[in-house]
């Protein structure tokens, strides 16, 4: 039995958003904080929608005609996810005598959390090279009505890992309680972050 369009589209969809990566990341830490999870969901989900959005359309093509712009993105990006990572690092090395005050507080206003989420959504190259032209390009395979359902397929995907994995962090909190487990969160996040920058600007 052949798989729709919208299930071929949520499926590799979600193959390329579940990927440990610096939204993922970020997403979680907030999560854990219950901090402004709405709008760091919101940003996110919506940057993969427009994203996925301008693939199925056709815009895959004119990214590939203009490397330049990729590898400005990626100097941007890496330098962004670098200098996240290593913020993570210092946080992990800083001792604190609650899991709050581990976690870096609630200091961090929604003016300051929308610029990290908006950042480490659109500096990232492999955000466009997954969404504009991998599945930009899947997605004109399908033909015809198939196009659109495979971009929704991949938006509800994304739409359903960001909700599940903000929301859903805080069932996580108990774990979080100490101090030392939100030193190693940090530092996980911190290493994930600057191998990342690492492979962008290899």
């Amino acid at each position: 039995m052949e798989l729709s369009p919208f299930i071929r589209g949520a499926g590799l969809g979600a193959s390329l958003i579940v990927a440990i990566g610096a939204q993922n990341a970020f997403v979680l830490r907030q999560g854990l904080l219950r901090a402004h999870v709405p709008l760091v969901v919101g940003v996110c989900v919506a940057g993969d929608v427009l994203l996925i959005a301008a693939g199925v359309a056709g815009m895959g093509r004119l990214i590939e005609s203009l490397p330049w712009l990729v590898t400005m993105t990626t100097w941007c990006g890496a330098a962004y996810v670098a200098w996240f990572g290593l913020t993570s690092l210092a946080r992990a090395l800083r001792p604190a005598h609650t899991g709050m005050e581990a976690a870096g507080g609630r200091e961090a206003g929604a003016g300051p959390t929308l610029r990290t989420a908006l950042a480490l959504t659109f500096l990232n190259p492999h955000v466009y090279l997954d969404t504009v032209v991998l599945l930009g390009s899947v997605a004109a395979r399908e033909g015809g009505n198939g196009a659109p359902l495979f971009g929704i397929g991949a938006a509800v995907a994304s739409c359903a890992w960001f909700s599940s994995l903000g929301f859903g962090a805080r069932y996580l909190a108990p774990l979080f309680a100490r101090p030392l487990a939100w030193r190693l969160l940090d530092g996980a996040i911190g290493l994930v972050m600057l191998a990342l920058a690492g492979s962008l600007l290899a």
